[in-house]
């Protein structure tokens, strides 16, 4: 069976060696046929803490690192906005 790649943004990358990847996808919904939006968190193994907050990235399905962890990061797509990113 081949391994899942999704691509997502770059949530949080507080944890040691781990990111959070938020993966949206978009479908039409069956009855309205409107296009809907939903999101889903993924954790992702991030060995050399390449990736940052607002990074697009690319993961894959691995076997499991931790308790949460079953994703790996593949590759940097795009690098995020680079400055504050607080509210003034």
């Amino acid at each position: 069976m081949p391994k899942r790649i999704l691509q997502g943004v770059v949530v949080s990358d507080k944890n040691e060696q781990t990111i959070v990847v938020q993966v949206e996808r978009r479908f039409t919904h069956p009855l309205f046929k409107k296009t809907v939006r939903r999101s889903k968190k993924f954790h992702a193994h991030d060995e050399n803490r390449a990736a940052k907050v607002g990074d697009v990235v690319r993961i894959q399905e691995c076997k499991p690192v931790s308790k949460l962890k079953t994703w790996t990061l593949i590759e940097n797509i795009s690098q995020g906005q680079s400055g504050s990113t607080g509210q003034e």
